[in-house]
């Protein structure tokens, strides 16, 4: 077979999964939710606590603000709206519904503000998953949900027990509206998985509970409730609300005269979702494969020892992962001819397909009803990787690296927690958030370059990795001599340690907006109208 005719193969395939009707109500289950993962100060290689969060959808902002520390005169309220599609950012409040408001204390801590606060000047950071709580969980009677929620966790708290206390008393007071959910929260000693639901249709509280990650070992939510059996007499590995077994048993969720245990993710959730539970999979083999995890199974270990330290670099290359090179790569079916007559993979072969092209997932052999739900998306919006280090003032300590769009494609930015500001394009929004297509948005750089090397992904790629991993290398390479400068001008100025930071972290995110702005005219130019 020639070259004309390997093309022609693919396009005949192409061609095939167009034809197939694609099943009515596909688009709606589209499992467009977040993947966190989490490290305890033991495990991880410096001794920083992790948290993280790929914030996966379609819908949401795209800009990011860096809210500074406050104070509030005395008799001040904070006003709670509901955020319904995660569009806007502090101090704008075009098209929300006002909820109702609560007392304000007299001052907030600065936080870098994503859809979520992602970190806080205390190192105080905070990553989200959403699972499927049981419908008859929700209600609307609440005036919290978690928009809301983590910006005054990130606002009042330092530590992650503070911020689990606080979701606890304003929630019990005054409810929770939103759908079953995931925080990883992560301070500088420890980090916990805190799974919510609401407390039932027209009640006003909440159902919690909360599971420490040993120090030693790590953790994944991806968008499935992992909190099984709780040990509340072990305060300093599980909490709950106080309504966590009466609220079960009420709304018949949970017999305990059945004998059987109660199990938080079952009375309140589910363990169905393959997608979620194959992303358990795939973070714990590649972090401790000599376990060989059936990546079939329903429930995996809460947490597991990691087989070394787990760095970082390590967590993005997991945020990365497509199961490339697995029984459950999407691509490995998508095969032409060389020139030596073997079958290889095609260029053409691309794990982020739309999922209106899932038929050709199932006829080159995938397996998975529509394919394959790996850890990197084509549709997320951003995420970060935090990092909190006791061992440093807290504005050089708290790190989040953040990088805009699919995490594969992407480049990160390291974002101190004591930086006061960030360019332009990387605040740039529109009026629903998402601005149309514009070089005054950072993330339409990312964006772009992510869309085009997805059209001839296996050798595209390359050139993405050419340019991002020379800023990744400079970024990992340079830091401890960024943190050892800025601690030098903290002991002399608290202040000139911060405008070093900010000035280190504007720089380093205006260089790869740039990078990547050249990177996607030069993808255009190396490949126009190749073969």
């Amino acid at each position: 077979m020639n070259r004309c005719s390997s093309i022609a193969r693919v396009a005949i395939i192409l061609a095939v999964s167009i034809s197939i009707a694609v099943p009515a109500g596909w688009a709606k289950d589209v499992p467009d939710g977040c993947t966190t993962i989490t490290v305890g100060r033991l495990a991880s290689a410096d001794g920083s606590v992790i948290t993280s969060h790929t914030c996966d959808g379609h819908d949401g902002r795209t800009w990011m603000r860096v809210v500074p520390h406050m104070k509030h005169p005395a008799g001040s309220m904070n006003r709670i709206y509901l955020k319904t599609d995660m569009m806007v950012g502090y101090g704008d409040t075009t098209g929300l519904i006002y909820k109702g408001s609560i007392p304000q204390v007299p001052e907030t801590y600065g936080y870098i503000y994503t859809i979520y606060p992602c970190i806080n000047e205390h190192q105080l950071a905070i990553g989200e998953s959403t699972f499927d709580g049981k419908e008859i969980m929700i209600s609307d009677k609440g005036m919290f949900n978690l928009y809301e929620l983590t910006r005054l966790m990130a606002e009042r708290c330092k530590t992650a027990r503070e911020a689990i206390a606080l979701a606890d008393e304003l929630l019990s007071k005054y409810g929770y509206n939103d759908a079953g959910e995931c925080l990883s929260i992560a301070d500088t000693k420890e980090v916990w998985m805190f799974e919510v639901v609401g407390p039932g249709q027209g009640k006003v509280g909440a159902v919690w509970a909360a599971q420490r990650v040993p120090d030693d070992e790590i953790s994944i939510n991806g968008n499935s409730a992992r909190i099984r059996e709780l040990d509340l007499k072990d305060k300093d590995r599980f909490m709950a609300s106080k309504n966590v077994f009466s609220t079960a048993e009420e709304m018949g969720l949970w017999d305990p005269k059945s004998g059987e245990p109660f199990e938080f993710c079952y009375a309140y959730g589910d363990r169905n979702s393959m997608w979620a539970r194959r992303r358990e999979w795939r973070v714990f083999d590649l972090l401790a494969p000599s376990l060989k995890l059936d990546p079939n199974q329903e429930n995996f270990p809460f947490s597991i020892k990691p087989e070394k330290k787990v760095s970082v670099e390590e967590i993005m290359k997991i945020f990365a992962d497509t199961y490339e090179d697995t029984d459950y790569d999407m691509t490995k079916f998508m095969l032409v001819k060389d020139a030596d007559g073997k079958y290889v993979k095609s260029p053409y072969a691309n794990p982020f397909m739309n999922y209106d092209q899932m038929p050709l997932w199932k006829i080159n052999g995938s397996l998975g009803e529509m394919g394959e739900r790996t850890i990197a998306r084509f549709y997320c919006i951003y995420f970060f990787i935090s990092q909190s280090r006791d061992w440093l003032p807290d504005p050089i300590g708290g790190v989040a690296w953040v990088g805009g769009d699919n995490p594969a494609m992407t480049c990160h930015a390291p974002l101190y927690c004591g930086i006061t500001d960030v360019p332009d394009s990387w605040k740039f929004g529109g009026p629903k958030g998402r601005p149309g297509y514009t070089e005054q948005s950072a993330w339409w750089a990312f964006n772009r370059v992510s869309t085009i090397s997805s059209h001839r992904w296996g050798d595209m790629r390359n050139d993405v990795y050419a340019v991002r991993d020379p800023f990744r290398r400079q970024a990992f390479d340079e830091q401890k001599r960024i943190d050892d400068e800025a601690l030098r001008l903290y002991n002399q100025d608290p202040g000139k340690a911060i405008e070093y930071l900010t000035k280190y972290s504007f720089d380093f995110c205006a260089k790869i907006t740039d990078a990547y702005w050249k990177l996607g005219d030069d993808l255009w130019t190396k490949y126009d109208e190749r073969f």
